[in-house]
This record gives C-alpha cells, structure tokens and sequence, in this order.
C-alpha cells in the first residue's frame, strides 16, 4: 500500500519590505512521504519570498516535469518556474526554455558541490536566478514545522526573519552568481 502525503496548513503573514508587497495567505502543503520537513518549510520560505497571488504549489517530488512552486499568467504562460533543493542541470535547463524566470532556492549538504558541477552548464541562462540558504538556516526552519503553522516573514535588504510567536529564525539567502 502507497503512503499518503502528510497535510500542512500555513496560515502566513508577509511583510515584504523590499517588495512593498504585505498580504495574509492561508496555504494547504502536501509534504511527500520522502520530504523532509527542511525541504517543505523551504518551500514555504520561496512561496514568502516570491508571493503572488498567482503563485502556486507544484506536484513537488512526485512529478519531475513540473516545478515545485510556479506563477502562471492567466493564458497559462509560466511567468516564474521555482525549485529548491539541489535539482538537476538538465531539469533546470528545461524549465528555462519553459519559463519567463526561474528560481532555484538551493539548500542542503555538498551545496558548494553541487553548484561547482552545474554552474557551467547553466551560466548561459539569463532567466535563472540560484540563492543558497546557510545550512544552520534551513536546519532551523525545520523546526518551525508543525501540522499547523501560524507564522511570520518580515523581508528587508534581502534579510529574513520567521517567527512563529515563540521561536525566531533569521536568515539571508545569498545569490550564487555564475
């Protein structure tokens, strides 16, 4: 028997200083039986990141054609195509030919790595954008999952901070340049 996807709900604020965009979301997340709680609350943390109304939750993990998170234009154009994690070249790659912009919020062990052997192979790519999430960072956003997350993203000069009331992360992701 195949296991279930385990339901989140986010009820977020977003505070978007740099952006100038402020606005309350109440999300649904589908966390994979493979996913981590690190990998779902960095979804989270692209969703504050790049939020739109438009933007929405991909298939995730269960389908490789299809983004983890992406805002689509109202004759279905892909506008934004956005993963995280440490994807690879050739999907990346992909979605740039698909996409207006894509964004990859990489995070994880050997993240210097990965981005020493994909970096050739996706400098020609002006429509990608690649930030890198501190290990230490993304560990501690994974504590901040609970079945039911209330929680906060105050956005300024790049910094963000997440609060959940009781506990606070702060982090920078930082733009891995090719």
């Amino acid at each position: 028997m195949a296991l279930r996807a385990t339901i989140f709900k986010a009820d977020i604020q977003i505070a978007d200083m740099d952006r100038h965009h402020y606005a309350d979301y109440s999300l649904t997340l589908a966390r994979h039986p493979s996913e981590t709680d690190e990998r779902m609350m960095v979804r989270l943390l692209a969703f504050a990141l790049f939020a739109d109304p438009q933007l929405a939750f991909g298939k995730g993990l269960c389908a490789e054609d299809e983004a983890d998170l992406w805002q689509k234009d109202l004759t279905g154009v892909i506008e934004r195509w956005i993963d995280v994690g440490q994807p690879e070249d050739k999907w990346v790659r992909k979605a740039c030919g698909r996409a207006r912009e894509v964004v990859v919020l990489a995070y994880g062990r050997a993240l210097e790595v990965w981005w020493g052997g994909v970096r050739g192979r996706l400098e020609r790519h002006h429509n990608l954008r690649v930030f890198a999430l501190e290990r230490e960072a993304s560990a501690e956003l994974a504590r901040l999952a609970e079945r039911s997350m209330r929680l906060q993203f105050s956005i300024q000069d790049g910094h963000v901070m997440v609060t959940n009331g009781r506990d606070t992360v702060s982090l920078e992701p930082r733009r891995l340049e090719a």
